[in-house]
């Protein structure tokens, strides 16, 4: 039995030896190495990251008709192209107290606001989108420096009344298209374009308006063309197709014009005018008083895309307290927009129909968002009480 285990475990051994390897010439058992394919060399090939499309800021430097709309002269905003090609009306409205609230500021592409005698302000509403207003008002006299940057936009001029020491001579001449209330020193009024509407506690001053149906009979009897001159240079270059952001600017989301603290005569310190910014919309919100300035037509809060505040040198004219401005000049400003605060100078040197112009540190033309602006002539005597944070 022992023997018969023993030649069994021979027998085993030797078939393993065999399976591992033998030599027919010697009888030994040879180990065979494994054979191992080579290994090719692996070389991952770089992973492009996405790039991110870089545009660059543009501003609208030609107008085209594109589904029968065009961008507006005033804000740069899509309209339809009878009212992009149709000259504005520049509108003037007191902004005193006893006044508020006014009616049609919010349909306004342009708000032009600057100081008068009694140290408050006045301002001047040029309008292009006027079609769904009856009115506009109330509607008080004319000064000088309103009527030269009327001109500048190419405006058909409304006012009822005027200083006539400065004024007659310039809104009285023939390159000047106004629709003026019938007083003294106007010497083609257009009375059918004015009316009273009467206002509970009012004062009379307060209660004339511009009526819309009225300007067109009053507009096509004096013969003015609605269309806008040839050649016509807008104020602002509007951003093309994205928001200019500045978001190396310093932030500014309160403007205060005549600053935060006390009375000043300034102008703008005897109603602590302000704008605040909201991010959620882009948009610049119009408070005097401490409260919100409403436009009466639709009861809504008077907001912008762009506020400049533009330091003119100012004098007093009289002993009425008249002032002048140096409107064909050259300055500081301050554009806000976005949020941002952009330091830039104006010059306006070419004459009565170009308006002034703004430009950066470089020299180049600032590009403010499309949206309606609002410009504040800041007396630059007084630019000591401006205030942004």
């Amino acid at each position: 039995m022992q023997k018969k285990q023993i030649a069994l475990l021979l027998a085993i051994v030797l078939s393993i030896s065999c399976f591992v390897g033998c030599s027919s010439e010697s009888g030994r058992v040879e180990v065979k190495e494994p054979e191992i394919e080579p290994i090719e060399e692996i070389v991952e090939e770089p992973v492009e990251e996405p790039v991110e499309e870089i545009k660059e800021l543009t501003g609208i430097t030609q107008r085209e008709v594109v589904n029968g709309e065009m961008q507006s002269y005033l804000t740069g905003e899509w309209t339809s192209e009878e009212v992009a090609t149709r000259r504005p009306i520049a509108v003037m409205i007191p902004n005193n107290s006893p006044a508020m609230p006014q009616y049609g500021l919010s349909q306004a592409g342009i708000i032009y606001e600057a100081p008068v005698e009694g140290r408050i302000t006045r301002i001047m509403a040029v309008i292009e989108n006027f079609d769904e207003l009856d009115r506009v008002g109330p509607v008080r006299s004319a000064r000088d420096y309103f009527l030269y940057t009327a001109l500048g936009y190419d405006a058909i001029f409304c006012n009822w009344g005027l200083a006539r020491p400065y004024v007659e001579e310039l809104i009285n001449r023939d390159n000047v298209h106004n629709v003026s209330a019938a007083v003294e020193g106007i010497y083609k009024p257009a009375d059918e374009a004015y009316a009273r509407v009467p206002r509970e506690g009012y004062s009379l001053e307060f209660t004339g308006y511009l009526m819309m149906d009225g300007l067109f009979d009053a507009v096509d009897r004096l013969g003015y063309n609605w269309n806008y001159s040839e050649g016509h240079v807008p104020q602002f270059l509007f951003a093309n197709d994205m928001i200019a952001e500045y978001a190396e600017n310093e932030d500014a989301t309160m403007i205060y014009p005549g600053g935060k603290s006390g009375d000043n005569a300034s102008g703008y310190g005897a109603y602590h005018p302000y704008f605040e910014y909201h991010a959620d919309d882009h948009l610049y919100y119009r408070y005097q008083n401490g409260e919100p300035q409403i436009d009466e037509y639709n009861g809504e809060q008077l907001t912008f895309t762009n506020v400049v505040l533009q330091y003119c040198h100012g004098e007093v004219r009289d002993d009425h307290d008249y002032l002048a401005f140096g409107m064909h000049d050259e300055g500081q400003a301050l554009i806000f927009t976005n949020g941002k605060v952009i330091p830039c100078t104006w010059s306006r040197l070419a004459g009565d129909s170009i308006p002034a112009r703004f430009y950066d540190a470089t020299g180049q033309e600032v590009i403010v968002n499309q949206g309606k602006t609002w410009i504040c002539t800041i007396w630059d005597e007084y630019s000591e009480y401006v205030e942004y944070e």
